[in-house]
């Protein structure tokens, strides 16, 4: 029996990935050749410090940053932080991202008390109305688990978790980033391949 599950381990180990068994989730958006991908959690202090990074990165080179939500169930305002953060995204995209790079550079400031007056404050700014109940049928919470169950899927447990990830048929098409010290050269090492 031991011998079996060490040659399925050994099997599932060395044999190449195919491009159909990869999860959508880590593949570019359509037209795309790379892109980044993150799961992330608003109140988290590394993805406070990886966002610019990530975001300068796309900006760089030229590639999609798609963003997850995946509130981490310690933080106590993270969640609502990322309803907010998809009322900001009914607007536009480049408002939702505005919001969450807001939060994360004031991440020490806000807290449950007076996270809605922030986003007031950044509602204000935009010149957007912000509700008082921001999400009444639930449907922006909703679109915030799916994302965590999809970060579930993928076995994540720690934000943030960054890929790279490519269209690419053979080989890996994505890695994780598990030292953003090496981003730069592992982007350009995926865009080689």
């Amino acid at each position: 029996m031991k011998i079996q599950r060490l040659l399925l381990l050994f099997v599932l180990v060395v044999l190449p990935l195919f491009a159909q068994d990869v999860p959508e989730a880590l593949r570019p958006p359509k037209g795309a050749q790379v892109a980044l991908v993150v799961f992330e959690d608003l109140q988290c202090p590394m993805c406070g410090r990886d966002a610019p990074l990530l975001a300068q990165a796309s900006r760089t080179y030229k590639i999609p940053l798609v963003q997850h939500d995946f509130p981490l169930p310690m933080h106590n305002w993270s969640f609502d932080a990322a309803v907010l953060a998809r009322y900001f995204d009914t607007h536009s995209k480049d408002i939702g991202n505005a919001f969450r790079e807001t939060v994360f550079e004031h991440q020490m400031e806000i807290n449950p008390q007076n996270l809605h007056g922030f986003a007031d404050k950044f509602a204000t700014e935009h010149k957007i109305g912000l509700p008082f109940v921001v999400d009444p049928d639930g449907k922006l919470a909703g679109l915030v688990r799916a994302d965590k169950d999809l970060g579930v899927s993928l076995h994540i447990d720690h934000t943030p978790t960054i890929w790279i990830v490519s269209n690419k048929r053979n080989g890996k098409p994505y890695v994780e980033v598990t030292d953003t010290k090496e981003l730069y050269v592992m982007i350009d090492a995926m865009k080689k391949e």
